[in-house]
């Protein structure tokens, strides 16, 4: 087995870990506000989530191929050759160093209870791994700032607007109706709508990681972007990654399911279809134009707008300020990690290098882990009365879920 196999095996291994990482870091975006709301039991909300997610990853394509072409520059796209002065090996390990700073911040905010963008962390590491590897000619800046900046800064907002004016109309046109009937008609409307999100968050997400481990197998030799557009992607790369996102979302990342379905705005359920909805047509839409959208940002940009668009509603803008901090750090943070992770792999370079930088994910990640069991989050305590502007559990949720 050659070195080069080595570490292409290695970047499929750290791919994969990163969409299970992105399944249970996104799975709020789908199933909090239901969750929430008490339309779905908790465990109940995860599976379901996670057989959509499944689903969704066979849908879509296009998202893959953007980040097999709008992120890093490392093939010749008239010839198929890697670029001049590029070796495989080098192309491969910006790949692994990025998917390691992704993985790294997708754990990191997870147990801050942060909603930060899976997308945005990938796209950060790749992006630091590339300008350390490449400089900036190694970046692809139009593609960049089209498919991923632009999309990041208006979906919160437009997902936003949508959902205000649906909760609107919603109360607007169902003032007549008693409460606890409109309550109970709404819930079985949600879960129809979190069912779509989680529809379309496996067309969007699932994506992402199988346009990576494409792009590993560019860089390797063995697949082209000629290939991959007569042919499209190779099927095993589509179950595993399908099959990745949907394990990490049925495991729930409760920490973040309560951030989002209790931290930001007390829903009920009109407000919590009216955000799934807005979130749905979204991403769909996004996921068929080929554009790379974070669900995190449009998710949390619907659940506020829901809690705008009620008058009276209570919206906890300390904890979406720091969310939007936690948005606006995310590309950077991931791209130093990824930087980083790089220079430290090709300090001591080949196989010997991947080895190390992958025993570095693994103890950084069982570190984080272990941290998250100290003020443990699950199905138990996910519903349980906000404390304060912060994410924190109440101390004593804190002992009951360690006990659960």
């Amino acid at each position: 087995m050659t070195g080069e196999l080595v570490i292409l095996l290695l970047l499929i291994v750290t791919a994969v870990a990163f969409d299970f990482t992105n399944g249970f870091h996104d799975t709020g975006n789908a199933m909090a506000t239901s969750i929430a709301t008490g339309a779905l039991k908790p465990k109940v909300a995860v599976a379901l989530s996670a057989i959509l997610n499944l689903v969704g990853g066979f849908l879509s394509v296009e998202v893959a191929v953007t980040v097999t072409t709008s992120v890093l520059k490392i093939q010749d796209t008239d010839t198929g050759a890697l670029m001049a002065g590029l070796d495989a090996e080098t192309a491969m390990f910006i790949i692994f160093a990025g998917l390691v700073g992704g993985i790294l911040w997708n754990l990191f905010t997870w147990l801050l209870g942060l909603p930060s963008s899976s997308s945005h962390a990938l796209f950060g590491g790749l992006l630091g791994a590339g300008l350390a590897a490449l400089g900036t000619a190694g970046i692809n800046w139009s593609g960049l700032t089209a498919k991923v900046i632009i999309p990041a800064l208006l979906s919160p907002f437009i997902a936003g607007l949508v959902a205000a004016i649906g909760v609107w109309l919603v109360f607007r046109v169902t003032r007549g109706v008693r409460e606890a009937r409109r309550e109970r008609g709404f819930r079985y409307g949600q879960i129809a709508t979190a069912s779509l999100v989680s529809l379309a968050h496996g067309t969007g997400d699932a994506q992402k990681t199988m346009g990576v481990i494409a792009l590993g197998l560019i860089a390797h030799g063995t697949l082209s972007d000629q290939e991959i557009e007569a042919n499209g992607l190779p099927v095993w790369i589509i179950v595993l990654c399908a099959g990745a996102i949907a394990l990490g979302t049925y495991l729930g990342g409760w920490r973040i399911i309560r951030t989002l379905g209790k931290g930001l705005v007390e829903l009920d359920s009109p407000q919590g279809m009216a955000a799934e909805a807005s979130s749905a047509a979204i991403i769909l839409t996004s996921s068929h134009l080929g554009m790379a959208l974070s669900t995190t940002h449009v998710a949390t940009g619907s659940i506020i707008g829901s809690g705008v668009g009620r008058p009276g509603a209570k919206v906890r803008w300390g904890v979406a300020g720091r969310m939007v901090v936690g948005w606006l750090m995310t590309l950077p943070a991931a791209a130093i990690v990824g930087a980083v992770t790089y220079f430290v792999g090709h300090l001591v370079g080949g196989v010997g290098g991947a080895f190390l930088v992958f025993g570095i994910l693994v103890v950084a990640g069982g570190a984080i882990y272990r941290r998250s069991q100290q003020q443990k989050v699950d199905h138990t305590n996910v519903n349980a009365e906000w404390e304060g502007e912060g994410t924190e559990l109440a101390p004593e949720l804190a002992t009951a879920g360690k006990d659960a």
